[in-house]
């Protein structure tokens, strides 16, 4: 488990290039599910451990509730990185990934636009939580 800060930017610095490279060879416009599946190869080829529409387990008043929630990838166990396609990002999309790294007590998300002209520059909104201040 990487527990230092240092790592865990490291290893996001890795998630972004990988969707820079997706966004690269594929440019905007296509559907939200093809840059998910290749988003997944290329996290495969540069060697990261993820998990891929994994379901966030919801507890209310003692009771599970399984099935409503999956999160696009969560990344060495890290990072949750939430996969759009839309022509902008709203407040919406922020709060769905926090609302993801919180329940699963992860200390950083990405959420990633992939419906725009530069991934660098506007496609990509980086989220820390109280996890990320509980590492050193």
């Amino acid at each position: 488990m990487v527990s230092s800060r240092k790592e865990v930017d490291a290893l996001s610095y890795q998630i972004v290039g990988a969707a820079i490279e997706v966004h690269k060879h594929l440019g905007p416009g296509l559907l939200e599910s093809v840059y998910q599946r290749c988003m997944a190869i290329e996290l495969g080829i540069i060697g990261l451990d993820f998990k891929q529409e994994m379901e966030i387990p919801i507890e209310y008043k003692g009771n599970k509730i399984e099935g409503l929630f999956r999160c696009d990838f969560l990344v060495e166990d890290l990072i949750v990185v939430e996969i759009k396609a839309v022509s902008e990002t709203l407040p919406i999309h922020d709060a769905q990934v926090l609302n993801y790294m919180n329940l699963l007590k992860i200390p950083k998300g990405i959420l990633m636009n992939f419906n725009v002209t530069n991934l660098f520059y506007n496609g990509q909104k980086t989220f820390v939580n109280k996890y990320f201040d509980g590492l050193i």
